[in-house]
This record gives structure tokens, C-alpha cells and sequence, in this order.
């Protein structure tokens, strides 16, 4: 395997980040999340940023809202073994707070954006507001999320598609109704290979 190979490069990635003091995050922070799953997966789901759990364990959407995930993975025909899952920003913010703008840029420069190239996936999935900003620029900045989700946007060469965030989902009826519809169609869509417009 040369260094050139997706799994190195994510590799050297992740290292990277649990290492990282670029920002302000790095002190409060018990272990970065990297993120982690296959280099050749066709599908990449961005959240937002690591919580409490993902914090104590150094992986990825644990607790209630990693099983909220499994669930909606479960129904768009994946598993987490097929798809590569991380997040915006790699460090827990204190509080759990919103990140800053200045971290979200940070994290995608430096890291998430060598991440999506590495891997080069069909469909990056952006759950909740925090991604949608971070990864759509002035299409996802300021304007509503109800007015994203749902939707397919290109940029950049890759192609996105805007659902809830998996914690919205557990709290709200109406936003696991959505984001079921959001992920039966994904399903509909990777056995098509058709062209990611989902509604």
C-alpha cells in the first residue's frame, strides 16, 4: 500500500488531528475525532461537531444520537462499515456550544476537506446547520435550515445532500419523518446510481 492509498491518507489525517492545536478547541478537549469508516465509501455523513460522548471515546455520532444514526443508516440500506462518518469540527467545543466561525474554517482546510478528497465519495451528506454552513459557503450560510433539508447541491466537485442532524430526529416526530423520507430515498438512489437529487 503506497502513502498515496486512501486509507493512508486518511491515516496520516487523523493523526493529524489528534494532534492538533490550530484553534482554540484543543484545550478543551479530551480526545479529538478524526472520524472513521471506509476510504473507499461512496457516501461521507458530516455532523457537526464531537459531543460529550465522542469526546470520552475518540469516534464518531455515540450515545442516543449515534444509535438515532445506525437507525437511519439501517434504513437507507448501510452500514457504518460502508460509509465514512465524521464531523465539521474534530474537538468537542466547551459547553457544547455552536463552533465559530474561525474553528468550522480551520477544521475544513486543514483536515475535512483533505478527508472528502482522499476518499472521493458519490454523495457527502450534510446533517444539520452547522454542515450545510461549513461545507455549501454562501448557499448554506444565514438561511433557515428547513429551507435546506432535502435538497442536492453541487460545488467543488462533489455532490451534497442536507438532512436533519440525528439529535433533531430523537426530539422531534415531524424531523424523524423527514429524515427517514430523506434516507429511504438515499436508498432509492445508491441502488439506481442515479443522480443525487433527493426529496
Amino acid at each position: 500500500m503506497t502513502s498515496r492509498s486512501p486509507r493512508a491518507a486518511l491515516g496520516q489525517i487523523a493523526c493529524q488531528v489528534r494532534c492538533c492545536l490550530l484553534c482554540r478547541l484543543c484545550e478543551s478537549r479530551t480526545r479529538a475525532v478524526p472520524g472513521e469508516g471506509s476510504a473507499r465509501a461512496r457516501v461521507v455523513f458530516v455532523g457537526e461537531a464531537p459531543g460529550s460522548s465522542e469526546d470520552a471515546t475518540g469516534r464518531p455520532f455515540q450515545g442516543q444520537a449515534g444509535r438515532e444514526l445506525d437507525r437511519l443508516l439501517a434504513i437507507g440500506g448501510l452500514t457504518r462499515g460502508q460509509v465514512f462518518i465524521t464531523n465539521v469540527n474534530k474537538c468537542h467545543p466547551p459547553g457544547n456550544r455552536r463552533p465559530r466561525r474561525d474553528e468550522m474554517e480551520v477544521c475544513v482546510r486543514e483536515y475535512l476537506g483533505r478527508q472528502l478528497d482522499a476518499i472521493g465519495p458519490q454523495l457527502v451528506v450534510l446533517t444539520g446547520g452547522v454542515a450545510a454552513e461549513a461545507l455549501l459557503g454562501e448557499r448554506g450560510r444565514g438561511r433557515p435550515l428547513a429551507n435546506l433539508v432535502g435538497r442536492a447541491f453541487e460545488g467543488d466537485g462533489r455532490h451534497y445532500l442536507v438532512t436533519y442532524h440525528p439529535a433533531a430526529a430523537m426530539r422531534f416526530p415531524a424531523v424523524r419523518q423527514a429524515a427517514d423520507r430523506h434516507f429511504r430515498r438515499l436508498r432509492a438512489t445508491l441502488s439506481a446510481a442515479a443522480p443525487c437529487r433527493i426529496r
